[in-house]
């Protein structure tokens, strides 16, 4: 199968990449960048795990060709981490509220909750659940999730 050189950056770093045309970001974030914080779960783009940001906007990397976001800025899990390894605040309030338990999700959740924030700041309850419908959890319960992201709009507040 004949590959492409893309050009992208991952969490402010620039990587060239030759990616097949049925590639992944997926895989590539994974594979070729070695950040596995974001998951494979469903591989359909009914779960939420695999979410990323491409130039800011949410996006299911499972269901992104990789070759679709050359020139683009894609942000993972591990990026929303400070230089010097601080957690960013909501990454903090899901370990302060137990919003987690096997993992999976909760990269995508995360991802997801931060842009709730940044186009709403001060959720409801039903807001969060709305917003975060598409983000799939099978352990939790929800319950800490939507304290994690009330406690990290306060903050914000």
């Amino acid at each position: 199968m004949n590959k492409e050189m893309i050009k992208l950056r991952i969490n402010g770093e620039s990587y060239e990449l030759a990616v097949a045309p049925n590639d992944l970001l997926l895989n590539v974030i994974r594979d070729n960048a070695h950040l596995t914080g974001t998951k494979y779960v469903c591989g359909i783009g009914e779960c939420g795990a695999c979410t990323v940001y491409v130039d800011g906007t949410l996006t299911l990397s499972c269901l992104t060709l990789a070759a679709t976001v050359t020139g683009c800025e894609v942000t993972t899990i591990e990026g929303l981490a400070g230089t010097d390894g601080q957690l960013d605040p909501m990454q903090e309030a899901y370990l302060d509220h137990g919003a987690y338990q096997c993992g999976y999700c909760t990269p995508g959740l995360i991802m997801s909750s931060k842009v709730l924030l940044q186009e709403n700041p001060r959720p409801t309850e039903t807001e969060i659940q709305e917003f975060l419908r598409g983000n799939l959890c099978r352990c939790t319960g929800y319950t800490g999730i939507v304290r994690a992201v009330q406690a990290a709009a306060e903050q914000d507040a």
